[in-house]
């Protein structure tokens, strides 16, 4: 099946340090999903295992996939794909679909394409926010936990809107604040600003202003759904998922990289983020242009 060619002009220069933490430390993520799902589950009673991790985050990809209403041929952009575990898991279950995946990592580009070989996906080496995309080119755009290393700014909201096609659809599935980061509580910024360092984010988008800025940009049918009790059993996962990938090295006598170690860090913080839900949750959103 061939492959979408793109103009890749525009490919950015490793410059900063959170290309650093996904080059080294995307390869421990297999500790946490064998399908290289890099985000937090969703949690379905009776559908989902709750021990099973994998079994939840891939029904966090269905959910986004389900909102994209895909029903017909279409293209799809994932904006910070990772090591396109989403991308995998929507090409196997939709025929007529074709995604392009956007990441600054060169190991995330090297190794996801050799698990989309046979598949009608590709990843690429670009910046989410200034993609070589064509305007109104494509069907479907979504983001799972990416948007936040640009703190869900309106440059990244704009260039989503940018290239979809009238009515597109856009999907988010992230954490955000609920307020704004001046009014946490001393706990809750020191839990926050070590999130934030550990996973190299900007910061997360507060969801109201969120809302406001895609209105404002020109997004139309604006569904937000906080999903934090679906997403929590998923999370309990984090200190299991901690203590095991640390055994593993231990019994193996290998050093954690510096990356792998903020990694870690970062996960832990977002554990602890979870419980405060007062500041924090975690959404969908879904939009059309």
């Amino acid at each position: 099946m061939e492959i979408i060619k793109l103009n890749q002009s525009r490919i950015i220069e490793e410059q900063t340090s959170f290309i650093d933490l996904y080059n080294e430390a995307t390869e421990d993520y297999e500790f946490w999903s064998k399908d290289f799902n890099m985000h937090f589950g969703y949690f379905i009673p009776f559908k989902t295992n709750p021990f099973k991790r994998d079994s939840m985050l891939n029904e966090m990809n269905n959910q986004v996939f389900k909102r994209l209403k895909i029903n017909k041929k279409q293209l799809i952009v994932d904006l910070g794909c990772g090591m396109g575990g989403t991308m995998l898991y929507g090409l196997k279950n939709h025929k007529n679909l074709k995604t392009i995946g956007v990441t600054l990592s060169n190991f995330q580009v090297k190794e996801g394409n050799k698990r989309l070989k046979n598949y009608n996906g590709i990843i690429v080496k670009e910046d989410y926010t200034t993609t070589s995309f064509k305007s109104n080119s494509i069907n479907g755009v979504y983001a799972i936990e990416s948007l936040c290393h640009s703190g869900h700014d309106e440059k990244s909201l704009k260039e989503a809107y940018r290239i979809l096609k009238p009515k597109g659809r856009f999907v988010i599935a992230d954490a955000f604040l609920k307020k704004a980061s001046n009014d946490l509580c001393v706990g809750g910024n020191y839990t926050y600003q070590q999130l934030c360092k550990g996973w190299d984010l900007k910061g997360l988008g507060n969801i109201h202003e969120v809302e406001k800025n895609m209105e404002t940009i020109g997004f139309k049918n604006i569904k937000i759904e906080d999903i934090s009790f679906k997403v929590a059993p998923s999370v309990l996962h984090v200190p299991f998922a901690i203590t095991g990938f640390i055994v593993k090295k231990l019994l193996k006598k290998e050093k954690l990289k510096p990356q792998s170690l903020n990694n870690l860090k970062g996960s832990f913080y977002a554990l602890l983020l979870g419980i405060q839900m007062q500041s924090f949750g975690y959404y969908i959103i879904t939009a059309e242009k």
